[in-house]
């Protein structure tokens, strides 16, 4: 995925610089005078007497041009270096970039020298001192004109370079790049995790863009552009900074809790009116018929609000008081990976959020709140924030059965063992005899409840559709707009090789694009080939941009149409 490739630098010695033409160096190095004047005065503030960077990273084809004029220069010379090439267009996000360290960085850290490189994001900044290895160093002595006169104690103290070591990332690359391609004119996130290892076999973000723009001379303007993308955002990583309502998949995690905490059975059942009172005079919707009997199972396939909102009040109510109550209901949830950075080897992220008593005591002084008030948390809306890599993990750990190790994506590093923390189990709160309950729902919505165009001929799949509200603000009012559409699951069911997570903003609910987005990554990575051909065009020609401009027009617009 990643080589390196040859590039140039110009050097500069200012004591060294005699009297230019500054019209012809400047036309052959392609800068301005004031930008001529700055590098000159940069590289004396620097020293008169040792080399700095004039121009960095220059092509071949310019090295051959400047190097025919080069003579007339003194004072300027060009070292080879060398420099990223990325062998692909896809996971611009997981890789990262690099650029020339700062002045800061260079006065804050010895190793670094005016021109070098350093990790700026992804695996190359995560992974920054294996990447780079360590410099070998030569000793000379020089005479009064900075001229090189012999070796220091001919060569006693001089070392050898170490070579950098080589990453091996569990990333399936065939998958990757599928996942860009389903995403194309859609804004979200596709997560892949092998669920026994906690590999991550795809990170997809949408919209991406080529890794190589952030190599070479351009790589400031390019830059510009991607971060000036105000409605795209191609640099912000949706699928670990974006903190969004988890939904009805978090309605799982109120299910296991209620079954550990022993406020419902597998045989437990709850009525359903289009909805409930939940307090006086206040009515939650539902969109499960007057009159449905919903136990466990049919409320998972069913989705129904009325279940699970019961089963979180009560959970709540369990204890003397609300306090208490949330604050041990937030203790499951948080084994599960929420309310963190799960420790993932990737240098971004965004913990989401998991409010316990102390958030709602500062919005409701004097003990003015209690379950009811924080009833949407029942059904994955209301303040809880998640991540979708937080949503992988939490299918990757129903598909383990209750535990998860650490998502990475790095798989080894030059052959050697990966650190502890992601070889460990870490378990939930819930004893795992409660996740089959939770995955027999699971696989019965697939089968005959809210997702059944997310079937795989021949293999079992078990999942959760999704639909969180979207709101935004703009110029400081806040407008809402088309739902978010969400899924989670894994495959096969039983003995399971993938679990997923698909987030796509503003695309309505989970069943129109995350679950037959879902089931064409697992069917792809399973099987090694898509046979429904039929739903893989829907999904590459379905496009979304006009919901995502919709906030920027003028006009009145519609949502969830």
């Amino acid at each position: 995925m990643v080589g390196n490739e040859s590039f140039y630098d110009l050097m500069i010695i200012p004591k060294d610089v005699k009297e230019i033409d500054t019209i012809e160096f400047c036309r052959i190095f392609t800068i301005n005078k004031f930008e001529l004047i700055e590098k000159i005065i940069r590289a004396t503030k620097y020293s008169t007497i040792k080399p700095s960077v004039f121009l960095s990273q220059i092509s071949k084809k310019d090295f051959a041009l400047i190097q025919e004029k080069l003579w007339k220069y003194d004072g300027f010379y060009i070292i080879r270096k060398s420099n990223r090439k990325y062998l692909t267009n896809s996971a611009s996000n997981i890789l990262g970039y690099i650029s020339e360290a700062n002045d800061y960085e260079i006065n804050d850290n010895s190793y670094y020298k005016s021109g070098e490189l350093i990790g700026r994001q992804g695996l190359e900044k995560s992974y920054e001192k294996e990447l780079r290895g360590i410099k070998g160093v030569k000793y000379f002595q020089k005479d009064k004109f900075n001229r090189i006169t012999n070796s220091y104690k001919n060569g006693l103290l001089d070392t050898l370079i170490i070579p950098a070591n080589d990453l091996t990332l569990g990333l399936d690359i065939t998958l990757q790049r599928y996942g860009d391609s389903l995403m194309k004119n859609k804004f979200g996130s596709i997560i892949a995790i092998e669920p026994s290892s906690g590999e991550i076999l795809s990170l997809v973000n949408s919209p991406s863009f080529n890794p190589n723009l952030l190599i070479g001379r351009n790589r400031s303007i390019n830059y510009i552009k991607l971060k000036n993308d105000s409605i795209g955002k191609p640099l912000f990583d949706r699928g670990l900074q974006g903190q969004y309502p988890p939904g009805s998949p978090f309605k799982l995690v109120n299910g296991l809790i209620g079954l550990q905490e022993k406020i419902i059975k597998n045989k437990t059942t709850i009525r359903c009116n289009e909805g409930h009172f939940y307090s006086k005079n206040r009515f939650m919707r539902c969109h499960c018929k007057i009159g449905t009997i919903n136990n466990l199972n049919k409320a998972i396939y069913n989705s129904c609000n009325t279940f699970f909102a019961n089963i979180y009040k009560k959970t709540l109510d369990k204890l003397p008081n609300s306090k208490l109550g949330i604050d041990n209901w937030k203790k499951h949830v948080e084994s599960f990976g929420f309310g963190n950075y799960l420790g993932y080897d990737h240098p971004i992220g965004r913990p989401g959020l998991i409010p316990g008593s102390n958030y709602y005591d500062q919005w409701y002084p004097n003990g003015g709140w209690k379950a009811a008030t924080t009833i949407s948390n029942g059904i994955g809306q209301g303040e809880i924030l998640t991540t979708p890599i937080q949503l992988a993990n939490l299918s990757a750990i129903i598909a383990n059965r209750g535990w998860y190790k650490i998502p990475h994506l790095v798989k080894n590093i030059s052959k050697k063992s990966l650190k502890k923390i992601y070889t460990e189990k870490k378990f939930t709160t819930i004893d795992s005899i409660h996740f089959e309950k939770i995955i027999e729902g699971m696989f019965n919505v697939i089968q005959k409840g809210t997702a059944q165009n997310a079937k795989i001929k021949g293999i079992e799949v078990a999942g959760k559709t999704g639909t969180a509200e979207n709101f935004i603000k703009i110029n400081g009012n806040r407008l809402q707009l088309t739902d978010h559409s969400i899924f989670i699951g894994f495959a096969p069911k039983d003995n399971p090789k993938i679990a997923i997570a698909v987030f796509i903003e503003n695309g309505y609910w989970g069943t129109r694009w995350a679950a037959p987005i879902a089931s064409l990554m697992m069917e792809s990575y399973l099987n090694k080939k898509v046979d429904r051909k039929y739903l893989e065009r829907y999904i590459i020609n379905g496009n979304l941009m006009e919901e995502y401009k919709k906030p920027y027009l003028k006009s009145n617009f519609k949502i969830n149409e």
